[in-house]
């Protein structure tokens, strides 16, 4: 690990003034994963901004909607009443994450803009454009059986190893962010990531020195009608291979509105646009949950060793949607 200096703010618009000020300095708060990329020498900061002492942490309703602090853990966020109640969908997702005591130190902020699990990213020895733009992608040609079968380039074939913000992109949540100019800006969870394009090193849209300070949940009626399945290569403390955020309204035995995301298979949270376009107006049937899995796996443009994924997406699509039929929040 590189030598590096370190402050703590009292309040944001001191801690994002630290940053700017600083080139090379980054944010802290739980440092689960940025501290590991550090120890990889993969995270090179001049400076740490320790935010842990910010007043970011609090979850609470407000005007029909639910607020999350940034600053709030994953295990704090995942276990309070208003998501358990309103959102089981997220607490899921939460819970399926990591371990119980990365959970008890992640925050909601950092999970959000964590960076990818590639071991091409985390080995300084191999080229990779998000470590080090134009210096190639070792996963295009190399072992990519866990990356990205959606919008991947030539560029970066990485994917985004969160759960939570496959659920956060199911229930249309929006970022709130602090600038340097003391403003905040709000960004729907489907415009902050980004994919890789001609410049993977950029994970999302954040300006230098903004620190996501909420992430703000409408009011939904999926709460009855909503699951998390995540598929991987063992039980717990793994990434996904392929995950599915379902969440469901029906009218009778017709859906009159649904969400859906996917994790492990694209550089951000994936949209399952046509597959929900099938669903909605149908009848809740494995007939019509296998076709709308069929027409959004259609678009999927496999690597040469995770065409897998095309089939396990199919099945994890129908299987997330029956069991957000049968009431999935019973099993949070």
């Amino acid at each position: 690990m590189r030598p590096f200096k370190y402050v703590r703010a009292v309040e944001p618009a001191a801690a994002v003034k630290a940053v700017t000020a600083e080139h090379g300095a980054v944010f802290v708060a739980g440092g689960t994963n940025l501290l590991d990329l550090m120890k990889e020498d993969v995270a090179r900061p001049t400076q740490l901004v320790d935010i842990s002492g910010l007043r970011l942490s609090q979850i609470r309703s407000a005007g029909g909607r639910v607020s999350i602090g940034a600053l709030a853990t994953n295990t704090d966020t995942a276990n309070h009443p208003l998501i358990r109640q309103n959102y089981p969908l997220l607490t899921q997702a939460i819970l399926a994450g990591a371990s119980g005591q990365i959970r008890n130190m992640a925050t909601n902020g950092g999970n959000l803009n964590q960076r990818t699990r590639c071991p091409y990213f985390y080995d300084v020895s191999m080229p990779c454009n998000k470590r080090e733009p134009n210096s190639g992608c070792g996963a295009l040609k190399g072992v990519n059986r866990n990356h990205a079968i959606f919008g991947w380039s030539q560029k970066c074939v990485a994917v985004f190893p969160s759960d939570m913000a496959v659920a956060l992109a199911a229930l249309d949540a929006v970022v709130k962010i602090q600038g340097a100019d003391g403003k905040v800006r709000s960004i729907p969870i489907a415009d902050y990531h980004r994919l890789p394009g001609d410049e993977p090193q950029k994970d999302n849209i954040l300006r230098p020195g903004e620190l996501v300070v909420e992430i703000e949940l409408p009011k939904n009626n999926f709460a009855d009608r909503s699951y998390y399945l995540k598929v991987r290569d063992r039980a717990s403390y793994a990434f996904a291979l392929v995950s599915v955020a379902a969440a469901l309204e029906t009218k009778g035995n017709t859906i009159s509105d649904v969400r859906l995301a996917m994790g492990g298979v694209a550089h951000k949270p994936w949209r399952a646009a046509e597959a929900e376009k099938l669903l909605k107006g149908s009848a809740a049937t494995e007939a019509n949950f296998v076709q709308a899995a069929e027409a959004e796996m259609k678009l999927a443009r496999p690597l040469e060793h995770n065409r897998f994924k095309i089939e396990l997406g199919k099945r994890a699509i129908v299987r997330a949607l029956q069991m957000a039929m049968r009431g999935g929040r019973d099993r949070v």
